[in-house]
Formats: C-alpha cells, sequence, structure tokens
C-alpha cells in the first residue's frame, strides 16, 4: 500500500514548527492566507529554514491575490523570488500562471521552472480555476512538475471528490495530486479513499486570542476591509497530529 504524504499549509514559522511537532513530511509557507497565499517575507524563509530539521519546505511564489495572470513586472518579481527561495536553502517553490484564457501559460511556466532548477515544483490552484482541468493536466505534466495542488475545481476537496477521482485515473502515475482544501479530521479519510490520492494539503489551524489588553474596535488596518485583528489562526500539533491520524485509520 502506497504511503500516505502530509503537507501543511503554514501562514509563519510559528505553524511551521507546529506543524513539523505534529509529523507533517512537508510545508507549504505562505503569507496572505485571506487572498489565498502569497510569497512569505524573506524573514520568513530564512527563518523557518533554519528551524526545520525534518520537515521539507515549500515556499509560494505568488507576488498578490486576484488572478494568475502575470504582468511582465510580476513575472520580474516571481523570478527574483525564487531565486531568494533557492538560495535560502528552500526544497521546492509552489507556482502557477494562465492565460487570459485560461489555460497554463506555458512559456512563463518553464522560464519559472528553469530558474527553479532542482527544486521540487508544485503547481498550486490556478489549476482549480482554469478552463479545463485535463488539458491543464496534460500541459502541467509536459512541464515537468512534480505534483499538483487541487481540490477538484470545488470550494473544497470533499465536494471536489468526483473531478479528483477522474484526475488521478487520467494522471495514471506521472504526476502526483496533492489533495487540498478544507481537508480535515472528518473527511482526509473519505477523500483518500474515493479518489486514490495518497498527499494530501491542510492547515490544521486553531483561533489565538491576542495578548492585547488595550483594544481599540473603532480602528480597522484593513481600512474598509473589516478583519479580525485581535485574533489569529495558526496550525497546531494537536490538529496536524489529529488529521494524520485520521488519515491512517482506515489503512
Amino acid at each position: 500500500m502506497e504511503k500516505l504524504l502530509f503537507e501543511v499549509c503554514a501562514n509563519g514559522v510559528e505553524s511551521c514548527l507546529a506543524a513539523q511537532s505534529g509529523g507533517a513530511d512537508r510545508v507549504e509557507l505562505c503569507a496572505g492566507i485571506p487572498e489565498g497565499g502569497t510569497t512569505p517575507s524573506y524573514g520568513d524563509i530564512a527563518v523557518a529554514r533554519s528551524l526545520l530539521k525534518h520537515t521539507r519546505l515549500h515556499v509560494i511564489i505568488r507576488p498578490r491575490g486576484g488572478d494568475f495572470l502575470y504582468s511582465a513586472l510580476e513575472q520580474r518579481i516571481m523570478l527574483e523570488d525564487i531565486t531568494n527561495a533557492r538560495r535560502l536553502g528552500a526544497d521546492g517553490i509552489v507556482i502557477g500562471c494562465l492565460t487570459p484564457t485560461g489555460d497554463v501559460d506555458i512559456p512563463l511556466m518553464k522560464q519559472l521552472m528553469e530558474a527553479a532548477g532542482d527544486l521540487s515544483v508544485t503547481f498550486h490552484r490556478a489549476f482549480d480555476v482554469c478552463r479545463d482541468p485535463f488539458r491543464a493536466l496534460e500541459d502541467i505534466v509536459s512541464l515537468g512538475c512534480h505534483r499538483i495542488l487541487t481540490s477538484g475545481q470545488q470550494p473544497t476537496a470533499e465536494q471536489g471528490i468526483p473531478l479528483l477521482r477522474e484526475l488521478q485515473k487520467a494522471a495514471a502515475g506521472r504526476i502526483t495530486l496533492l489533495a487540498g482544501c478544507g481537508v480535515n479530521e472528518g473527511n482526509i479519510a473519505r477523500i483518500a479513499r474515493e479518489t486514490g490520492i495518497t498527499e494530501f494539503h491542510f492547515s490544521a489551524r486553531e483561533t489565538t486570542e491576542s495578548g492585547m489588553n488595550w483594544r481599540n474596535s473603532a480602528v480597522s488596518m484593513g481600512g474598509t476591509v473589516k478583519i479580525e485583528e485581535y485574533a489569529r489562526a495558526v496550525t497546531t500539533e494537536r490538529r496536524v497530529r489529529n488529521t494524520i491520524t485520521a488519515a491512517c485509520q482506515d489503512r
């Protein structure tokens, strides 16, 4: 029976360390989680690399939230961020670029992958908004990416089980599918059982209250965008371990 592998979407170094303690094989280090993940800071990558001893470090390369159609300036930024990730010792990068018609941007992906060199490359959930997932799968295989992070083009991987199952068949061992978005203790075993997928991406976060005693709730740092500024969600060792245990119960 093929071994299951677990990747934690880490929103900072604290979450990386919780993922490692909980038994994760890999972390995807991101900033900007409410936007779907953006490139983390130089400091986050450097400190995470220095503290992760037996958990692989992958870094998302995404200069902004929103769509996956990138300008020439944004492409230049992405290439610089890949260079930094390599210099700092990342094990892999997580990228994804689309054309205006919703297909994989093969020329740009080739540039980014050349910059990545021998790093592991994951094509992220840009896949979930592409026009034709089966054509995109073939394009990504042809590029030589190692895996595709996908929820089966649905809001969560659990909802995407039917397409994930078909994609797993179509991949036929040529590329790894990494099921992610909404994966948790309650559904990971079902997703594994019904799709045949063996790699899983989850956040395992819990909300912690701010230590601030003085709070001015009239002021929002997001301006007109209201966010919770006196609480934050971080990955916990407990939830990582529980999710991994749940995945392995049927095996």
